[in-house]
C-alpha cells in the first residue's frame, strides 16, 4: 500500500483514514478490512470500494458463527467462509474502534494486510479511526 496525497487514487479519489494524529491518504479503489471476534476469536472479512459516492461493502465473510455474528439468511457457506453480498447503499465513513480482545483491525491490499497501526506509523490504542473518501481537491 503507497501513501499518497489526498486524491490521488483511481478515479479522483482514496482511502483516507482519521485518527487522532492526523489523516494518512491510500491510494487504493478496494481493499479488505479484516478482525478478528473478540469472544469467538474467528475472522471476519469485508470487501471494500472506494468511490467517488462513498464507501461501498461489497462482500462479507465470516468464519463461523457466535454472538452477535450471526451470517444473514443469505449468506451460503463457501470454502469454510459464510459469504454474503450486503445490500446497503455507499457510506460517507465507516468508523472503527479498536478492542484489546481482538486485536487491531486489518487492511488488505494486493495480497498484503497491515494493522491501522502499522499503516498509520504509530500505535492507536483504543482510539477509534474512520474511513472516509479523499476526493480530489
Amino acid at each position: 500500500m503507497a501513501a499518497a496525497a489526498a486524491g490521488a487514487g483511481r478515479g479522483g479519489v482514496s482511502l483516507c483514514l482519521v485518527t487522532a494524529s492526523g489523516l494518512k491518504a491510500l491510494a487504493l479503489s478496494a481493499f479488505t478490512l479484516v478482525w478478528t471476534h473478540s469472544i469467538a476469536k474467528v475472522d471476519w472479512q469485508e470487501d471494500w470500494r472506494v468511490t467517488p459516492a462513498g464507501l461501498e461493502l461489497v462482500q462479507a465473510r465470516v468464519k463461523g458463527t457466535g454472538p452477535g455474528m450471526e451470517p444473514p439468511p443469505e449468506a451460503r457457506l463457501v470454502d469454510g467462509w459464510f459469504q454474503w453480498r450486503p445490500a446497503r447503499a455507499p457510506m460517507p465513513e465507516v468508523v472503527l474502534g479498536n478492542s484489546d480482545a481482538a486485536g487491531e483491525w486489518r487492511l488488505c491490499h494486493d495480497g498484503k494486510c497491515r494493522t491501522l497501526s502499522e499503516i498509520v506509523g504509530h500505535p492507536i490504542g483504543a482510539n477509534v479511526t474512520k474511513m472516509i473518501v479523499c476526493k480530489e481537491q
